[in-house]
């Protein structure tokens, strides 16, 4: 089935995890599925799961584009992977602005397994698209480890008083999972009735919204 909505997909998760990891090898099967789907990956432009995603791109026949910054006083940043040989790269002035482009250039994410850099990429990705709930992009969360960390979280804070937080991702285990989920949305979105035209008035929030 060919995507009408999702035409990229952003990856976040970490960027020490070396080439012969389990968490490695997951994230080229789910980015070379994806792509053979005719799907766009994007993702930090770093080692890890990021180079992973590019490698699982071109596996597939598809494009990767990264989003970078060349810091000048961060230590703990893994910078741009010279290995990491996406399509496109996008240059932006800080990590911050680095983060909301990533955000901006996918029309859903998945999240994979990562230290606090992925931490806050997802807990801005589950931000928005609860804030967006109705227009938000689709964020998949891979693997079994979310389904502890996501209980955790639900009986320790507040989220559990505003529903629609939960109804935003799906939490998948295999690539399969990960295709059919987004085919799923975008399906939904190619029929659903309430199709306006968002019109941001240049402030740009479209760039969050599905």
């Amino acid at each position: 089935m060919a995507f009408k909505k999702i035409r990229a997909v952003t990856v976040f998760g970490f960027a020490d995890c070396p080439p012969d990891s389990s968490l490695y090898r997951e994230t080229v099967e789910v980015s070379r599925l994806l792509a053979e789907n005719g799907l766009e990956l994007v993702n930090g432009g770093g080692p890890g799961v990021m180079r992973a995603t590019t490698e699982g791109a071109h596996q597939g026949g598809g494009v990767a584009t990264v989003a970078t910054f060349y810091p000048k006083f961060i230590e703990n940043f893994e910078g741009k992977d010279g290995n990491n040989k996406a399509d496109r790269e996008v240059i932006m002035n800080n990590y911050v602005d680095r983060t909301m482009k990533l955000l901006e250039l996918g029309d859903a994410y998945v999240i994979f397994n990562g230290g606090t850099g992925t931490l806050s990429e997802f807990g801005m990705a589950w931000g928005l698209a609860y804030l967006y709930f109705g227009h938000h992009k689709p964020l998949i969360l891979y693997g079994d480890l979310w389904f502890p960390i996501m209980e955790v979280l639900v009986k320790n804070m507040l989220i559990g008083s505003r529903p629609g937080a939960l109804k935003v991702y799906r939490i998948a285990t295999t690539p399969e999972m990960v295709l059919k989920y987004l085919q799923e949305f975008d399906q939904d979105k190619n029929s659903s009735k309430d199709e306006r035209p968002i019109i941001d008035g240049g402030s740009g929030e479209k760039a969050f919204i599905s």
